[in-house]
């Protein structure tokens, strides 16, 4: 009835995929990184044979995202959070035992599994389908979890686990977090539809109360008739260059930095800002995207990092230690766009009906730019020894995806 007292459950629903996100991306992304150097060191591999691992994991997320999404459509994102926390500790615990790359390889691959099952797909599918009204700042507020997960679990990790445990207990431990916080979540808290419990989503004609009798049909175009609409194209281009800019600057911003003579503890702080930035900002563009189309709030956030690489491209040995916090504010601020801008680029051009296959269609490129992008640019530092020509060919790629999205209209389709 109207008058239900407390809140709307589909704000519980926003902290619950928050909460998933932290756990998700914290543990599979951000903390892969401070595991390089003891998996050398321990093990013997080469650089190139570890961060391996983080292509393949990408990948594997990115390219089963579709059949997530289709999963999520049909069976609920109940079930498929949970089966992903599964197989998340699973590929931790191989990780934890692994003695020899294939298992390595192996780990990371189910944990790009799990990530994709239990990560921005359905939370982000969740979120969409319990609020119309609002829909931008509640987004904004479940993707804040990503970089949240930066901002709490990589510290705790490099601070506390690894050198405490080392890293194969460390492993273990992080696969023990998934079940143990993303399993009861997703069993208790998470409903796909606010149907399941009786409501209609925030903002709907019932303004969130409870309903009775037969629900209207989703509306939205199934993820052929998306894909053959141009704007479906100039989505894709534009994450799979962003990205490929994005995290290929991020990954090595460290060492670009340290060969530059910076102080161990800005380079640090740096890396920390841009984590705290992107918390910050995911809310920030979710709000942003309830008051402008997303495409421009997109198009903002691009033009933030495209001033990052800027900054970058002006460092010399004699810099002031400014121009590394301009580089992480101006790069912090803007990498918060992409989660925020996405969902709401899907839900608001090709409905809901659909939505979950079409956006984890959209996460392909976003993935295969973030695997790729690392990679090519450590390649071209061996080639040239220094980051002149990446940073070039990332403002270039930055620039081409501000193109793109300002292009990409509502289809006719809708």
């Amino acid at each position: 009835m109207p008058g239900n007292k407390g809140p709307f459950y589909g704000w519980w629903i926003v902290l619950a995929t928050f909460l998933c996100n932290v756990i998700t991306f914290g543990c599979a992304f951000y903390s892969f990184s401070l595991f390089v150097t003891p998996l050398q060191q321990d093990l013997g591999w080469g650089r190139g044979d570890v961060m391996a691992g983080f292509s393949l994991y990408f990948l594997v997320s990115g390219f089963v995202s579709p059949q997530v999404g289709r999963l999520v459509d049909r069976y609920g994102a109940r079930v498929v959070m949970t089966a992903g926390a599964v197989i998340l500790g699973i590929g931790f615990l191989v990780l934890s035992l692994m003695s020899s790359l294939w298992q390595f390889s192996l780990g990371y691959a189910l944990v790009g599994l799990g990530s994709a099952c239990a990560g921005q797909v359905p939370t982000s599918t969740v979120v969409s389908n319990w609020f119309v009204r609002r829909r931008g700042t509640a987004v904004g507020l479940m993707a804040s979890g990503v970089g949240g997960g930066g901002l709490v679990l990589a510290p705790i990790a490099g601070a506390y686990l690894l050198p405490t445990f080392g890293w194969n207990q460390s492993y273990l431990v992080l696969g023990i977090l998934c079940w143990a916080v993303i399993i009861p979540l997703a069993v208790l808290v998470i409903r796909t539809r606010p149907e399941e419990k009786g409501l209609a989503a925030y903002g709907a004609d019932s303004g969130g109360a409870r309903t009775s009798g037969p629900t209207r049909p989703r509306q939205g175009v199934t993820l052929r008739m998306a894909a053959g609409t141009v704007t479906f194209w100039l989505i894709v281009v534009t994450y799979l260059l962003s990205q490929f800019a994005q995290v290929g600057t991020i990954q090595n911003q460290v060492p670009f930095f340290e060969e530059a003579g910076f102080p161990i503890a800005v380079t640090a702080g740096a890396l920390g800002a841009v984590g705290l930035g992107s918390a910050l900002t995911k809310f920030g563009f979710g709000w942003l995207c309830d008051r402008m189309q997303a495409r421009y709030a997109l198009a903002i956030g691009l033009l933030l990092q495209i001033a990052s690489i800027i900054i970058l491209m002006n460092v010399k040995a004699d810099s002031p230690a400014s121009m590394a916090w301009a580089y992480a504010v101006a790069m912090g601020l803007g990498i918060g766009s992409w989660l925020p801008t996405m969902s709401m680029l899907v839900s608001s051009y090709y409905g809901m009906g659909n939505y979950g296959a079409i956006f984890g269609a959209v996460t392909i490129p976003y993935a295969v730019g973030s695997a790729i992008g690392p990679l090519a640019a450590g390649r071209m530092y061996d080639a040239a020894g220094n980051y002149d020509g990446v940073f070039v060919l990332f403002l270039v790629f930055l620039i081409v995806s501000v193109a793109t999205i300002l292009a990409a209209r509502r289809p006719a389709t809708r």
